[in-house]
């Protein structure tokens, strides 16, 4: 059983300075957070200098605090006419503190209010594992991992220029300090890199220069009398690839879904120049092509891959969505997953208990507080999702397709018939072998048709009917105002229509929906909403088929191809939730492309990797 995210508690010493009680310690030196950040973290590794004129600067933080380090170093960013174009903060903390807390210490230092409200306004729900926030128009990322750094130090995947080594001194917090985490930090570092602790104590030097970097102490701040600074300078020759961003930047995204246009929408943010290639005439006709689809998150006893993803996609698309504005269609409603029997019940119940999430994100609730908040009878307690809810589709595809603006070109009503590499492009042609659009990087976001064109994906993906059923709001007795999960989905009314369903077909290829198919959603509305189907004739009911993309393992394929220097990656296979990964994992494919620190657990990015396969 994982352990639960415990927030910070705020406290202060007798002087006034923000202390820990679990580690009884103070967060900064008594004479001034502010300028012992930038004495130590900022002076002590060279910037602003070391990041002028840079493409991309990368910063890992071993301890968040209350952010700091983080707020002198955005200002100090700022104020820099030469500084580089993208500054990446990675910081960990495994106390994190809720937001009235933080916004309480913040006041303290008005020298960073405006920064400070703009944290706030993005700062997220304390849930465990990574949290991207986008500042400064995406050139400012500030990345947090929430959880034991012996725990997540493992989930980096980074090349850090810069290191502030922060947290709780080495006898209350010795973790931090260890030659394990020295050396993995170590790891994460561009040759050359630098770090820099308020700390002076021996026993960290000798691990630092262990872990391959050369060291020195310097006049510490306040009154420290001592610091240290060092260099990654190891002896031993490191072999480790350090792939800078690419030069030419133009990419080719083949379907214009929810997947292709994530990814349109994430390259173009970074300024790249991108052609969009779909077969049908418009965008979001196939998989993508449902009325209205739900979005919420996961929740299961041993914090499983699956929720695991499915939070960091849930809580990254709630972030970004926010910024698509009246472009996206959407209700905030609140999701009901209804336990189908004891069994899982009893496993709803653990997990919550064991799991300890915030109330917002999931909470359990027993049958009548469930019906309450359906606003109808529902057939069993189970979790409820206070800001899930519904989205359409086609809304939010339209929204991230038209925020690209003049970086992305569009082919509508072209089937891409064969990709071929040829020198250092990638070159798509049509059936009649006419050249549709060339570029050095390709993202298959077509879903089972990308084994059409990748041999190797033959077998690995596997085409899925699903078929939904449309109800009137009359042909209800009562409708409910929220979502309701419970082996099968009932929306609320949209436009006066409910949705229910839906089937989960193999080996059926027929596009046109089937009455036997209607019968089966009617089947499952009735074990969500008891009685719910009285006087509803299957025969009469219109609806919609779409053919989901899945693999053995339900996780979707989202990664390199082949090798990172082919240019060939895949963003496929989400299954029947699209809308929740979809702009995550554009995200992450935008990151993997651009060399980035990535936006979620590196060990959920492997269980994506197109390569799990072939292990």
């Amino acid at each position: 059983m994982p352990d639960p995210l415990i927030p910070a508690r705020l406290a202060y010493a007798a002087d006034g300075t923000p202390w820990s009680e679990g580690f009884d310690d103070i967060y900064h030196s008594a004479e001034g957070g502010p300028a012992q950040a930038r004495h130590v973290f900022l002076a002590g590794n060279g910037l602003p200098e070391r990041w002028r004129d840079r493409a991309r600067f990368v910063i890992l933080e071993t301890g968040f605090g209350f952010g700091l380090n983080f707020l002198a170093t955005w200002q100090a960013w700022r104020e820099d006419p030469a500084r580089c174009a993208q500054l990446h903060f990675v910081s960990i903390e495994k106390h994190p503190f809720a937001l009235p807390d933080l916004r309480s210490l913040h006041a303290r230092h008005p020298e960073f209010a405006l920064l400070a409200a703009e944290l706030h306004a993005r700062w997220p729900l304390l849930v465990p594992g990574v949290q991207r926030i986008e500042l400064e128009s995406g050139r400012v990322l500030l990345t947090l991992l929430f959880g034991d750094i012996a725990e997540v130090r493992n989930s980096l995947r980074l090349c850090a220029d810069a290191l502030y080594l922060d947290g709780f001194s080495p006898a209350k917090n010795p973790q931090m300090w260890s030659l394990d985490t020295i050396k993995v930090l170590a790891k994460l570092a561009a040759p050359g890199a630098s770090a820099a602790t308020w700390s002076a104590a021996g026993a960290l030097r000798e691990v630092l220069a262990e872990s391959g970097f050369e060291v020195e102490k310097r006049a510490g701040y306040g009154a420290k009398r001592e610091m240290i600074v060092a260099r990654y300078a190891p002896r031993r020759r490191v072999t480790r690839e350090v792939r800078p961003p690419p030069s030419d930047r133009r990419a080719l995204v083949i379907g214009a879904g929810m997947a292709g246009a994530a990814v349109c929408e994430r390259l173009c943010a970074r300024g790249w120049q991108v052609t969009l290639v779909e077969r049908n005439a418009r965008p979001a006709e196939e998989g993508s092509g449902n009325p209205v689809g739900v979005f919420h998150a996961v929740v299961t006893p041993d914090d499983s891959v699956l929720a695991r993803l499915t939070r960091a996609g849930s809580q990254y698309a709630e972030a970004h969505w926010s910024a698509l504005g009246e472009r996206l269609r959407r209700a905030n409603c609140g999701v009901l997953q209804l336990a189908r029997d004891a069994r899982e019940e009893s496993a709803q119940k653990s997990a919550i208990e064991a799991l300890r999430y915030p109330p917002e994100y999931a909470q359990y609730v027993e049958r009548a507080q469930a019906s309450a908040h359906a606003g109808v009878e529902v057939a069993s307690g189970g979790l409820w999702f206070p800001r899930a809810g519904w989205v359409a589709p086609a809304s939010l595809v339209s929204a991230q397709l038209a925020v690209c603006g003049a970086r992305l070109t569009t082919h509508f009503g072209r089937e891409v018939a064969s990709l071929l590499r040829e020198g250092a492009l990638w070159r798509a042609r049509d059936n009649r072998g006419d050249e549709i659009a060339h570029a050095p990087v390709v993202v298959l976001a077509n879903a089972g048709d990308a084994s059409r064109l990748v041999p190797s994906l033959e077998g690995r993906l596997r085409r899925v009917r699903g078929q939904i059923s449309y109800l009137t709001r009359q042909s209800l007795r009562a409708a409910p105002r929220t979502v309701v999960l419970r082996g099968g989905i009932v929306l609320p009314p949209v436009d006066d229509r409910v949705v229910i369903g839906a089937t989960y077909d193999y080996d059926d290829d027929d596009p046109q929906p089937h009455a036997s198919s209607h019968a089966a959603n009617l089947a499952r509305l009735e074990r969500i909403l008891p009685g719910a189907v009285s006087g509803i004739d299957a025969d009469s009911l219109d609806g919609r088929v779409g053919f989901r993309c899945v693999t053995r393992d339900r996780l979707p394929v989202c990664g390199a191809l082949e090798s990172a220097g082919d240019g060939l990656y895949g963003a496929l296979a989400y299954g029947s939730r699209g809308l929740v990964w979809a702009s995550l994992l554009g995200e992450l494919i935008a990151s993997l492309i651009e060399n980035e620190p990535l936006p979620l657990d590196a060990r959920l990015a492997n269980a994506l990797s197109p390569t799990r396969f072939a292990r």
